[in-house]
């Protein structure tokens, strides 16, 4: 995931002032400021009123027509009709989780989950999370949770089944492509501290930084890592983005600032026909560019470690090794409304600086190295012993 957060108080207010108007049947002249956002003249309400009326007066079980969630629902349901996974709105509680999870410590399973090509899968298992201890993968597709299909699912609500106290257990039904049947993995949820990254020296020569996850920590930690590398016998670095499922554009841009001159493109935002290309632009400081590098990319990298691979790839030609990233090509702003709820809203689609949307299709390695299931059961890793090699020839 890749977002932007500021606040914005106007919509919930919007619809509030709507449904006073017409409740009151006040008749507002064209001269009068009647809300700081108002809806076009031509805007016809009519049929959902219809509707709220028909309900409130036919609806068997009254006590359940509760004002309030009657609201958050159609503004979820105006929400879903826009058919993208990644445009969500949130209940004051939900949006509370899901700004918890982006600083990078709640309770649940540990595992960034994403819905793609209409299935329900994991993009990431946290490093040490209780998913990744009980064997979920990336791109495991999750068919049912606790015996709740998952089918036509939003994003929101699959979080809702899997995150609990830690201590308690959720069942999950995965499918995998190596498997001939789906099975069941029962996970003990745990008290979730999503961790940035590690490095270590391997081979006397060659910095190994394994970067999770763009959380807010991971900008300073990554500014110690790379002071220590810059005073350590490194002369390469290899840069493992696998499992990685994003976080935050901004962190992602200061990262990638280590590793290009400065001017240089990260990424282009596209805000289709609302305004023009926008280039991001690399602000140094610049002092890991002489380092040759390699890159570890699979099907767990999306968002921001997709920006971070694509920009290292076509602005320095940087060998991307390992499986077909994830393809999660667009960016969010969080807007906080007045109740404390908010809205998650996809603003643009981004591109690689040479150009290419990666959005559903992911970047392609340029050395492609799969791990099978054999390797996982071995403890092997041929993409990480092929990243060595390549670096070794640098």
């Amino acid at each position: 995931m890749i977002f932007n957060i500021k606040k914005d108080f106007t919509l919930l207010f919007l619809i509030f002032a709507i449904l006073v108007s017409f409740a009151l049947g006040t008749n507002f002249g064209k001269s009068q400021v009647v809300c700081e956002v108002c809806p076009p003249e031509d805007l016809d309400f009519s049929l959902f009123w219809e509707s709220w009326k028909k309900l409130e007066e036919m609806y068997v079980d009254k006590e359940k027509f509760d004002v309030q969630e009657v609201i958050y629902g159609a503004i979820s349901g105006m929400v879903k009709s826009l058919d993208d996974p990644y445009t969500v709105f949130f209940k004051p509680e939900d949006s509370q989780r899901f700004i918890e999870d982006v600083k990078g410590t709640f309770e649940g399973i540990g595992a960034e989950i994403g819905i793609r090509k209409g299935h329900l899968q994991v993009i990431a298992p946290l490093e040490g999370a209780p998913a990744q201890k009980a064997g979920l993968r990336a791109g495991d597709k999750i068919i049912e949770v606790n015996d709740t299909p998952t089918i036509d699912i939003t994003i929101e609500e699959a979080v809702n089944l899997i995150r609990g106290p830690k201590g308690t257990e959720v069942t999950l039904t995965i499918y995998r492509e190596d498997w001939n049947e789906s099975k069941e993995i029962k996970i003990i949820r745990g008290e979730i501290e999503v961790p940035s990254l590690k490095w270590e020296l391997i081979d006397n020569n060659t910095a190994l930084i394994e970067l999770y996850h763009f959380t807010l920590k991971a900008g300073s930690d990554f500014n110690i890592a790379a002071s220590e590398i810059l005073n350590s016998p490194a002369e390469k670095i290899i840069l493992d983005l696998r499992n990685n499922p994003g976080g935050y554009l901004g962190v992602a841009e200061d990262i990638t600032g280590w590793f290009l001159k400065k001017g240089e493109i990260i990424l282009i935002e596209d805000y289709g026909e609302t305004e023009k290309r926008k280039e991001h632009l690399s602000k140094g400081p610049a002092q890991l560019l002489s380092y040759p590098i390699v890159v570890l990319i699979d099907n767990g990298s999306a968002s921001a470690s997709e920006i971070l691979a694509g920009a290292l790839r076509d602005n320095r030609g940087v060998k991307l090794i390992g499986e077909t990233s994830f393809g999660k090509g667009s960016v969010q702003e969080l807007e906080e409304l007045s109740d404390g709820s908010s809205l998650k809203i996809t603003v643009a689609k981004w591109l690689t600086p040479k150009g290419e949307m990666i959005a559903d299709k992911g970047l392609e390695p340029d050395i492609k190295v799969e791990i099978t299931e054999e390797d996982y059961e071995e403890g092997k890793d041929p993409q990480l012993d092929k990243a060595i090699e390549i670096a070794n020839s640098l």
